[in-house]
């Protein structure tokens, strides 16, 4: 389903300032980048998104998580679970993650994301912005998601008492070829962790 956003707003253009990415880079030590972390609930996006932070503050980098619930209690709390809700959340959630990676911010985007139509549609934002962006495919059996089911969505949603949930009665798209694909089923967090510190080493975006 396509779903075009319309602009109301007219004759707005962009203000560039006089501090550039590069500076911004400089002050910082490191660049920006989004790393969008996709999956079922259940599957570890938060749980790694948090140790990712951690492990960056570490080392004296910059970031900050955008996670689920936490912008739907906010920003996001007059949107819903329908198919052009979750768009709009989609939308609002990459145009936020990628002024933060403007700013040189190394954004931690967790969101279930289901489907692959809205996660390109915020690779594309990026690209436009010729920012970096990952996509991390937090790849987690629905079996053992749902055994896990932290916040009992999954009993609900069985019991008939959410609808549309993703991976029980609204399909998950799982990326074609993502940056990172992580097993939560078979690597430990400390793997987790490590894998996407070493990418980011690796393109040169952290020392």
């Amino acid at each position: 389903m396509t779903v075009t956003v319309e602009r109301k707003a007219t004759n707005v253009h962009w203000h560039e300032g006089d501090v550039t990415r590069e500076d911004r880079a400089s002050i910082l030590g490191h660049k920006g980048v989004t790393l969008w972390f996709t999956g079922l609930s259940g599957s570890g996006k938060s749980t790694i998104a948090v140790a990712v932070e951690k492990a960056l503050a570490a080392r004296g980098v910059l970031s900050y998580r955008l996670d689920g619930d936490n912008i739907r209690l906010g920003i996001n709390s007059n949107l819903g679970f329908s198919a052009e809700d979750r768009k709009e959340n989609i939308r609002r959630v990459g145009e936020i993650s990628k002024l933060f990676a403007d700013s040189g911010v190394v954004v931690l985007s967790s969101f279930i994301s289901p489907y692959r139509e809205d996660r390109e549609m915020v690779r594309r934002m990026h690209e436009e912005g010729n920012l970096p962006y990952l996509e991390v495919f937090v790849d987690c059996a629905l079996e053992e998601a749902e055994s896990r089911d932290p916040k009992g969505l999954y009993k609900k949603a069985r019991a008939g008492e959410i609808r549309g949930f993703t991976g029980i009665d609204d399909p998950y798209e799982a990326p074609l070829s993502p940056e990172l694909h992580l097993r939560t089923d078979r690597m430990s967090l400390e793997e987790e962790v490590e894998t996407v510190i070493s990418s980011l080493q690796a393109r040169g975006i952290i020392a």
